[in-house]
């Protein structure tokens, strides 16, 4: 099987040929620390982890890296302000590491909810100071680096007469250099497109470190860089994140690591598109984030009722992930009824008997998934596929049509395959409950239904249903016994 992915940089999708035969290196910008995770966070993790686990499922030893920065990370992306945990340790009147320890337990918290993979390795960039000072000499050795008053910043315009500094973006950054003069000593920068690599921190600054030029920190860009060559090798396959991170970002990155090296790292650049609200990105820095707590509790304004963390997956995961999605409550009611009826097809068909012959046509499934994962990652193909399938699967389950038990093993596999491995869903009582003991105590109460009912005892059997139903189970009377859902 071709996997043809779309490369940010060329802007076109490309054969997937890994730099080695069998592995392949991933890279993927994780969050900063300082707040409780949002949807703005869930579709990252959510996308790469797709492409995580369909690598896998190719055979590739994939070594994925996704970090945690906690160190550099300045208010408003830029190169001056208050680093952003800083302030929120400040604030709560903490130290920075306790706030970074809190919110990295919440964000693992969520990912496992998401059903989201760990990655290989999730290095945090305060473990990596030396690492980033490293870097930053052979930069300041190329001479793409000047220090300014105890600061290190990158030379834009240096750089960008050898190399194409806005390539990834698309950004003319000639234009931008000739409307910007020489500062004349206003600003440490040369140009104000110069982006810190390192930042001497003014005396009120409680996170720092010594290095040749100051007691300081990293730059935020410089994370990437330093991290990604140091788990990955100078060259790797993939590097991930937001579309929000292109620039200046990711643009920094790709500029840090030519200069250092002599050579780009990254062979493929792959960005999710953004999830907005009324057409606005949604995040922290505009303040109309939904965390995935209040998704998962409903205690939000914008939520007309809880929604699990299957949902919200299944509601990402509908969408092409380079394409934008625009979060409403009626949006996300719509994918719970689709998640609903797909898991319900899918728990039709664990429970189907074979018959001598098919009367249902089954076959080519497995080709058609494929062929849609190995397009650019398409999900919202693959679900579709899965959808027409299901009237197959219901018309058996209904007696109204036959399976044979070759077509049923396979339409089986390919059901487990698709929605478990690679796009990674659950079933609400399984995501919910963790272990079996839950369904076997909603089987217990309804397998004791049944015996009331064959004993006619009437009373006990309705108590037990309406009492279900009424904290929120849908329960059907099959010829066989009975069928549940949430």
């Amino acid at each position: 099987m071709n996997l043809y992915i779309y490369n940010t940089l060329s802007r076109k999708k490309e054969l997937f040929v890994p730099l080695h035969e069998n592995k392949v290196g991933m890279y993927v910008c994780g969050p900063t620390v300082y707040g409780d995770a949002h949807l703005g966070h869930a579709r990252p993790a959510i996308t790469f982890d797709i492409v995580f686990r369909y690598l896998t499922h190719l055979g590739y030893k994939v070594r994925y890296v996704r970090n945690i920065t906690d160190v550099g990370h300045l208010e408003n992306d830029a190169d001056s302000g208050e680093d952003k945990i800083a302030k929120k340790a400040r604030l709560d009147e903490l130290e920075p590491m306790e706030v970074v320890q809190f919110y990295t337990n919440r964000y693992h918290k969520a990912m496992e909810a998401l059903n989201v993979l760990p990655p290989s390795i999730e290095p945090h960039a305060s473990g990596h100071i030396m690492e980033q000072i490293e870097f930053t000499e052979k930069i300041l050795a190329a001479g793409f680096a000047y220090e300014s008053g105890g600061s290190v910043y990158f030379d834009v315009e240096k750089y960008n007469k050898e190399h194409n500094y806005g390539k990834l973006s698309g950004r003319n950054i000639e234009d931008m250099l000739e409307t910007t003069r020489e500062l004349d000593g206003q600003s440490e920068k040369h140009r104000s497109v110069d982006f810190a690599l390192w930042k001497k921190a003014s005396p009120e600054h409680i996170m720092r470190w010594k290095s040749p030029w100051s007691d300081g920190f990293p730059g935020w860009h410089m994370e990437c860089s330093a991290m990604g060559t140091k788990y990955l090798g100078e060259q790797f396959d993939i590097h991930g994140g937001g579309m929000d991170l292109m620039f200046p970002h990711h643009e920094c990155e790709i500029a840090q690591s030519t200069a250092a090296l002599g050579k780009e790292t990254v062979k493929y650049w792959m960005h999710n598109n953004m999830i907005t609200i009324a057409g606005q990105k949604m995040g922290k820095s505009l303040g109309n984030f939904i965390t995935l707590d209040a998704f998962f509790s409903g205690d939000h304004k914008l939520l007309s009722k809880p929604f699990s963390p299957m949902t919200v997956r299944f509601f990402i995961l509908q969408a092409h992930y380079r394409s934008t999605v625009d979060f409403s409550s009626t949006a996300l009611e719509a994918s719970e009824k689709g998640l609903s009826r797909l898991m319900e097809g899918y728990t039709h068909l664990q429970k189907l008997s074979a018959s001598a012959n098919s009367s249902v046509e089954t076959a080519g499934l497995r080709a058609k998934c494929e062929e849609a994962m190995c397009d650019d990652l398409n999900t919202p193909i693959v679900i579709s596929h899965l959808f027409d399938a299901l009237r197959a699967i219901n018309l058996v389950h209904d007696g109204k049509e036959t399976i044979s038990a070759p077509d049923l093993t396979e339409l089986q596999s390919v059901f487990h395959l698709f929605i478990e491995e690679i796009l990674g869903l659950k079933s609400e009582t399984e995501a919910s409950s963790g272990n079996d003991a839950y369904k076997k105590a909603i089987n217990l109460l309804l397998n004791m239904r049944l015996e009331a009912k064959q004993n006619k005892d009437w009373a006990t059997s309705d108590k037990i249903r309406n009492e279900l139903t009424a904290l929120g189970f849908e329960i059907k009377d099959t010829k066989d016994g009975f069928e549940w859902k949430i």
